[in-house]
């Protein structure tokens, strides 16, 4: 499969006047996205005066066994988006998710091997697994408190949102939205290096 990305990688274009990455897919390897502008930040610092490159690679890095374990098991499709891709100087963590078969998820398989990988066994999208945080009003699944990740599922059909007229989204229509302004945006595309 790497073969087939190597030719189309690129370098991600910079933020949009509203902050986010122009409509599209961006496929990077880790180490790209490392030295990317969602890490290292604008090229003109005054426009976010405050980027914190250091926290964003350390997202990075907190993503990396994730993506590691999720390749591991097959999985080839990971999606990277929220804040994190968006020009916010301090997002609080990283959002995404990855494709998979529904029957890996209503079985417990996917997260079973997944969790034989995982040191914390933090793999989990049960709702009532979610814990408190101090000063976020949202609880958080267990890979948050390990990672600061948040990595979903995506099969046909599982819902991930909905847009402003109250339609429901699947997962690649909603993490291509951005929450604040309902404008289309751009997401990052992990590959293998």
């Amino acid at each position: 499969m790497y073969g087939q990305w190597k030719e189309s990688m690129f370098e991600l274009p910079a933020f949009t006047s509203e902050g986010l990455l122009p409509a599209g897919d961006y496929p990077l390897t880790l180490d790209q996205l490392e030295e990317s502008i969602v890490v290292l930040g604008p090229s003109e610092p005054k426009i976010c005066p405050h980027w914190d490159a250091h926290w964003r690679h350390q997202l990075v890095t907190n993503l990396r066994p994730l993506a590691g374990q999720l390749w591991e098991v097959g999985i080839d499709e990971i999606y990277i988006d929220g804040s994190f891709v968006e020009d916010k100087d301090h997002p609080n963590d990283i959002d995404g998710y990855f494709a998979c078969d529904a029957i890996q998820i209503a079985s417990g398989e996917l997260e079973r091997e997944l969790n034989k990988l995982d040191t914390y066994r933090s793999w989990t999208w049960d709702h009532t697994k979610r814990r408190p945080y101090k000063g976020y009003p949202k609880l958080q699944l267990p890979m948050w408190h390990a990672h600061r990740i948040e990595l979903y599922p995506h099969f046909m059909g599982s819902i991930a949102g909905v847009d402003t007229h109250g339609n429901t989204l699947e997962f690649p229509a909603y993490f291509r939205t951005c929450r604040r302004t309902g404008k289309q945006k751009g997401i990052v595309t992990l590959v293998q290096s």
